[in-house]
């Protein structure tokens, strides 16, 4: 199943979730105010918008969340190589290498990386 899709606006509120969860939600409100500049109706909105997506779960006050932040990572990536690059993984990878300087280590470091997904 698809995970649901988190706007950067939501992804700033999600990683205020994530660092503080399960959290009241008058405090969230309260961090989304101070590190957001948001006013509690803001959150409490975006709150019941990703829990109606099945992004956060809000019981009794409390709210957390319901997809972790590695998982949120990898469903934008996922949507990015299948937006910008036709879905070849490859193509992304290339594209990724061109704009940055890569040690050897960290192209050794990434190698590692792939080579550990394929048994997976």
């Amino acid at each position: 199943m698809d995970k649901p899709k988190i706007f950067e606006s939501e992804y700033r509120f999600c990683l205020i979730l994530w660092e503080h969860e399960p959290i009241n939600s008058t405090a969230l409100a309260k961090l989304c105010k101070e590190e957001l500049g948001w006013s509690k109706t803001t959150t409490y909105t975006v709150i019941r918008r990703l829990t109606d997506r099945g992004v956060v779960k809000s019981e009794n006050a409390i709210v957390s969340a319901v997809i972790s932040r590695e998982e949120a990572e990898i469903a934008q990536i996922d949507e990015l190589v299948s937006s910008r690059f036709g879905g070849s993984m490859p193509a992304f990878v290339a594209a990724f290498s061109k704009r940055q300087n890569l040690s050897d280590e960290k192209i050794a470091q990434i190698l590692r990386i792939i080579e550990d997904g394929e048994d997976e």
